[in-house]
């Protein structure tokens, strides 16, 4: 299981900060018709989204160009490591010129 550290805990209060006040904005604008409300939802999902890529940016998947091989980059260590998992396109286009 992976450690917190700085930027995961604050991420986290973010989130938590993000839940609390959509709560509190949701009592205030019960109304479900208005379109407050629609508006406020809105801006809501618009933010969880927004959260989720700036959090996801950072894990994207590399290729080896040598093996084709799947990895990650962990910014902790500064190393890679390997998913045992292979780019089928990669491997194709190694076949077709050796």
């Amino acid at each position: 299981m992976e450690a917190f550290n700085g930027k995961n805990t604050s991420r986290i209060r973010i989130i938590q900060l993000t839940i609390f006040l959509s709560s509190e904005l949701l009592r205030k604008f019960m109304d479900i018709y208005s379109s407050k409300f629609a508006v406020i939802l809105i801006i809501i999902l618009a933010g969880i989204f927004g959260l989720q890529l700036i959090s996801n940016s950072n894990n994207s998947q590399l290729i080896d160009a040598e093996t084709c091989e799947l990895y990650i980059k962990d910014s902790q260590i500064n190393s890679k490591q390997y998913l045992n998992e292979f780019d089928k396109k990669c491997l194709e286009f190694k076949n077709l010129n050796p």
